[in-house]
């Protein structure tokens, strides 16, 4: 064996060591693909065909071990550090090495011997140590063999996939469990302990698995294929091991190479970069045509990103890595994106650019991680040091917002700008926003934003209670005795940490014959709930949805978009008619109409804004903000003249799209960022108080996203500041994402629902802790707001669930559905 120095690639780094190929090892090697081991600072490989090789990484000292007739097959590192054994596997035996004794044995010279576990096994693909080092399954054909780890004793046999079985492991929360996948293309649950099989999958694709990774923290197992193609499944026993993902790595691969070129080219960077990320993209036909899967590994990562006030971690959130033929890949567990490439071919001082096995260690050492590699086409064997802040920071740098510029918030930090559009025709008396209105106190400072089930998170928990919302005293007479007796029974907080909302509790329907339910929406006491329907009408029910509801009809097409005030008097209707209709909710009549003349596309999602100060509604490309004066008094000889009066302030066009798809803004409290979402699948952020565009994420979705919902509260519950920047986005089938509006990045993504033939609905808990989800396959669902897997699934329904809503004072959720029904959940 001859060792080659440690040689350093730049490549695409910008200045900064990536990568650095400590150790080169060339020699004769097995032909076929074979399984290598890495712990901690070891190193494990076979070498001569019949010899193995344990390199400390610490002392670069390597440890020769001889003990096998035939070529060794597959290496695994025990779980534990002491004392650290190593189990080798050949066609003829099993053994298993204690590296402690070993060494001793070495220094004082003589031969070091492992103990012989199994013999005339067959030929093994893969051997993993149970977490107690105590036993050792190994994949020999399409067997699966449990030995002690301590003397030669086959303890269990399981049989039942019908080719190889390329990788087993050990399910570490539940006892006697192992999972194990085959090139028959399926997954397998076993119990060892009994040698009886619990779960066994359909075909899932049409190429062999090859790697497997349980998930211990979010219960869920992630399995690769020849061609580059995950699938993560949940092994929650409710779930019944249902697919919650699958990644497409060429394409995730393409997605990252594309935005890298056009960041650098709007940048200003050298050619260098342009031509790398071009290449990357391999235009040309030059991609390979299968991209296998030979490691899936855990990934501690940690990044922080930095403006001039905040700091934002990403710390807690899961990552694994992804070992290809071509390079390394990050994965982001919690929305399924990639979040960092490494390619071989890229830095030119590293030996080999293709792989045919490879090996990570789980744990960072200062940053480092270390990676064994063997070359597809050479009997070559490279040990890399790979210093993963660098390449996240390298490739991160792209995505994000520039330093200099200032964060983005929902709510409001400064007064409002004299030339704002918002200070248009308002009225003198009206206070801008103030510390005590916006909700935020000056000794509240923005935390990070995380994402973890053992950590308490921004959002997630009480905080101090703060003034966020303030009734209005300056009512009449009558309207206060109304409002104290409507607020009479909801005096009470809302329960931060109540049960979701999943016990059924009733339905009604709400016409004659089914109708779709196009919209809903509680007022912000909950006493009521608004719905638009296809039949021209909006209905009004009490909360607890009694059969008595008040009935508003006027418009000629189907209702798209209802809205309540803030103070609860006025509803707010956009139709597929072009028009727009205020209505008091006290007489039943519309208060403004805003007809045809004035739009020249279908009139969305109009709602109040500001506080009741304008409204937003949308009308093609652009949506309108619009002043606004109500007045109903009557006049018997003016009486078919509307009195109240509607002005436009301005117009905001979406950047590149033929029509917003979505539109989503707070009332609850003074806010200048207004979201859209567009035609493009382009999400952008508008702020108001600027009057233009301040951001724009391109390729949201794989679809347009058909609904924008934000995390705005309610009157009866407090979140810290920094929850009210999240917002979610749902696609027909594309899922539920989560975003930060301070770093523009997806934070998580939800899977698990139906939403292929109709756009369904979302809401937020007023807790901020629940998300609750309409579906095309006649269920809800409830996720958390920190897993991606659902917590529940709520039936009862008879046709698909296209809107959801939650009560801003009580733990109820109410659900619409395409005949005409709603539903009532309580905890």
């Amino acid at each position: 064996m001859e060792g080659a120095g440690a040689r350093c690639g730049a490549g695409r780094s910008r200045g900064a060591d990536v990568v650095c190929e400590k150790r080169v090892f060339k020699g004769k090697v097995p032909e076929p693909l074979f399984q290598l081991a890495c712990s901690h600072h070891h190193c494990a490989f076979p070498v001569s065909r019949n010899e193995l090789c344990v390199w400390n990484a610490a002392t670069a000292q390597p440890l020769y071990l001889s003990g096998h007739h035939y070529s060794v097959s597959a290496l695994s590192f025990g779980s534990k550090i002491n004392p650290l054994l190593v189990c080798s596997a050949s066609h003829e035996c099993v053994i298993v090495w204690n590296l402690d004794e070993c060494t001793q044995k070495v220094q004082e010279g003589f031969t070091p011997r492992g103990i012989v576990i199994g013999t005339l096994l067959g030929m093994v693909l893969h051997v993993r140590f149970s977490p107690d080092d105590q036993q050792v399954a190994v994949c020999a054909g399409n067997q699966i063999y449990m030995l002690s780890a301590k003397n030669e004793a086959i303890l269990a046999e399981m049989h039942g996939h019908v080719a190889p079985v390329t990788a087993a492991e050990f399910c570490t929360w539940e006892k006697s469990m192992l999972i194990s996948v085959s090139e028959d293309r399926t997954f397998k649950v076993w119990d060892y302990s009994t040698s009886q099989l619990i779960y066994q999958s359909g075909i899932i694709t049409a190429f062999p698995l090859l790697s497997l990774l349980i998930d211990e923290e979010n219960k869920q197992i992630i399995t690769g294929c020849t061609e580059g193609q995950l699938w993560i499944f949940s092994v929650i026993s409710e779930h019944n091991y249902r697919c919650i993902a699958h990644i497409d790595l060429k394409k995730e691969q393409e997605k990252v190479c594309k935005k890298v070129w056009k960041s650098g080219k709007e940048i200003g960077e050298g050619q260098n970069n342009s031509k790398l990320c071009k290449t990357d993209m391999r235009p040309e036909g030059s991609v390979e045509t299968s991209l296998p899967i030979l490691l899936i590994e855990h990934c501690d990562f940690f990044v922080c990103f930095h403006n001039e006030e905040n700091t934002y971690s990403s710390q807690n959130t899961s990552y694994f890595w992804i070992g290809t033929s071509t390079g390394l890949l990050i994965i982001n567990l919690a929305n399924f994106e990639l979040e960092a490439v490494l390619s071989y071919r890229d830095y030119s001082d590293l030996s080999i650019r293709i792989a045919r096995s490879c090996a990570l260690t789980r744990k960072a050492a200062n940053g480092k991680v270390l990676c064994l590699i063997a070359s597809m086409f050479e009997d070559m064997i490279a040990v890399l040091e790979v210093k993963l802040p660098a390449l996240v920071r390298t490739q991160h740098s792209d995505f994000l917002p520039c330093e200099n510029e200032k964060s983005l918030s929902v709510i409001a930090r400064g007064t409002l700008l004299a030339n704002s559009p918002l200070c248009k025709n308002l009225k003198k008396n009206m206070r801008g926003p103030s510390s005590k209105t916006l909700g935020v106190k000056n000794t509240v400072k923005d935390k990070p934003l995380v994402f973890h089930n053992k950590i308490k998170s921004s959002g997630y928990t009480a905080a101090p209670h703060m003034t966020m919302f303030s009734p209005n005293t300056n009512l009449k007479k009558k309207e206060a005795s109304k409002w104290k007796t409507s607020c009479k029974c909801k005096n009470k907080d809302y329960p931060l940490e109540s049960y979701p909302p999943i016990k059924y509790e009733k339905e009604i329907s709400v016409t004659c014959k089914p109708t779709p339910i196009f919209c809903v929406q509680y007022s912000g006491d909950g006493e009521r709930l608004a719905c638009g329907l296809a039949d021209k009408t909006v209905l009004v029910f009490n909360s607890n949805l009694t059969d008595v509801h008040d009935v508003f009809s006027g418009h000629d097409g189907a209702v798209n978009s209802v809205g309540w005030s803030h103070d609860r008097k006025w509803l707010v209707s956009a139709s597929e008619d072009r028009t727009l209709r205020v209505w008091s909710v006290y007489n039943k009549e519309p208060a403004l109409i805003l007809g045809k003349e004035k739009f020249h596309k279908t009139a969305r999602f109009a709602q109040f804004y500001f506080i009741d100060t304008f409204i937003l509604l949308c009308c093609g490309a652009e949506f309108h903000l619009l002043s606004f004066h109500l007045d109903t008094t009557k006049d018997d000889l003016k009486r078919y003249k509307q009195r109240s009066v509607c002005k436009l302030v301005q117009k905001f066009p979406m950047t590149s799209a033929m029509e917003i798809t979505s539109l989503s803004a707070v009332n609850e409290f003074y806010s200048y960022i207004v979201l859209t979402a567009g035609s493009n699948r382009a999400l952008e952020v508008f702020d108001l108080n600027v009057g233009c565009s301040t951001a724009v994420i391109q390729e949201a979705h794989v679809r347009s996203v058909h609904q924008i919902c934000q995390n705005k509260g309610s009157s009866f519950t407090t979140q810290q500041p920094e929850a009210y920047n999240l917002f979610l986005t749902t696609a027909a089938g594309d899922g539920i994402k989560l975003w930060d509006l301070r770093t523009l990045r997806c934070e998580r993504r939800f899977e698990g629902h139906s939403s292929r033939c109709y756009p369904c609905g979302i809401a937020v808990s007023p807790c901020g802790r629940f998300i609750a989800s309409g579906s095309d396959d006649k269920y809800a669902y409830i996720y958390e707001m920190r897993s991606s897997t659902f917590l529940h699934k709520l039936g009862r329904h008879t046709e698909s669930v296209i809107n959801v809503s939650f009560n801003p004072s009580s733990p109820q959720l109410t659900t619409a559905t395409l005949d005409g029904k709603l539903r009532l959940f309580l905890p």
